[in-house]
């Protein structure tokens, strides 16, 4: 009788826990943990995923970690990355498709130490320029392009410099430029003691060289599958609740993201203030792609007239399936 209630209770538990095991999505970020991906750890830590039935594994990205390559390889069933790189990769025959677009606005910018020469786009030419690569360069390439700037290093252009993730090319005076966004590595070069009266500061948005940052973007095959879209239906509904949350409420969104850096590299200070910088690039979105956005990005990246991005207008790269069903 002991061994048939202990059964019964092994077979209750079983029932019980498969009735309530979340069906699980994997999201690989493009970079490290902090605020730049708050609306997905919030999300988790507010429990949005669980109420939508969902068992999210949030993988950070990193120096050696290339997201797309990820996704193509099974490793995760979303990922977040910039559309440039994303429509690249679509053009070289990885079928990614943007389901939403948490980010409305760029943050990309180009900073410059004025005693290095540098006042207007006019003293670029002849300059060292720290750039990101890594599918981080497209726009930058682009720009350049449409200002007539070669990026070989002659005469006429400028010479780019592989730039790592710090911005000590322009600190120790390597380049007269670095990549910089607006939410992290802007406020470095402030901490190392530049004012903004020191620097000129390019941002991508002003110079009409902007193009989508930090998408949602999955594989074209698997939206045939209706159960797979079934859950990003639901991962898109929770994850824009997160962003909206963490857009209200930026000292706790901080304090979530110091909980989830494992690596214990991120500061309160640092991620308190880089939330408030990123919720002004997720303000007025509501996950959905807006076409025009999109059309700009493709404009910019095609107008370079020797080296484009991208050479023909991409089919098929984006839905409003998945925020439709999300957020209606």
């Amino acid at each position: 009788m002991n061994k048939l209630i202990s059964l019964i209770a092994i077979m209750f538990t079983t029932i019980v826990s498969t009735a309530f095991a979340g069906d699980k999505v994997t999201i690989q970020l493009k970079w490290v943990t902090q605020a730049q991906f708050a609306g997905y750890y919030v999300a988790k830590d507010k429990g949005f995923y669980d109420a939508e039935g969902l068992d999210v594994t949030i993988k950070p990205g990193g120096p050696d970690i290339a997201p797309a390559q990820v996704l193509a390889g099974g490793g995760a069933d979303v990922m977040v990355d910039w559309m440039p790189s994303a429509l690249a990769a679509r053009e070289k025959g990885l079928p990614l498709v943007n389901i939403a677009q948490p980010f409305k606005s760029s943050g990309m910018m180009l900073t410059c130490r004025k005693d290095m020469g540098v006042n207007s786009t006019d003293d670029l030419k002849g300059k060292t320029l720290g750039v990101w690569f890594y599918g981080n360069e497209y726009p930058f390439l682009s720009w350049m392009s449409r200002l007539g700037l070669a990026t070989d290093g002659s005469a006429n252009g400028v010479t780019v410099l592989k730039q790592g993730w710090g911005v000590e090319p322009l600190t120790e005076g390597q380049a007269a430029c670095v990549s910089t966004m607006s939410y992290n590595e802007y406020w470095v070069v402030r901490d190392a003691g530049y004012t903004p009266e020191q620097l000129t500061v390019f941002k991508y948005q002003a110079e009409g060289a902007s193009t989508l940052e930090d998408g949602l973007y999955v594989l074209e095959k698997n939206l045939g599958d209706d159960s797979f879209k079934d859950k990003m239906v639901r991962f898109v509904r929770a994850s824009m609740k997160g962003w909206k949350y963490a857009e209200a409420n930026p000292k706790e969104a901080a304090s979530i993201i110091l909980d989830n850096d494992d690596a214990g590299v991120q500061t309160e200070k640092h991620q308190i203030r880089m939330m408030g910088e990123i919720a002004k690039l997720t303000a007025g979105s509501n996950g959905s792609l807006d076409p025009s956005d999109y059309e700009r990005t493709v404009k910019v990246l095609m107008s370079g007239a020797s080296d484009p991005v991208i050479t023909k207008e991409p089919s098929g790269a984006w839905t409003h399936d998945i925020t439709n069903a999300a957020l209606n």
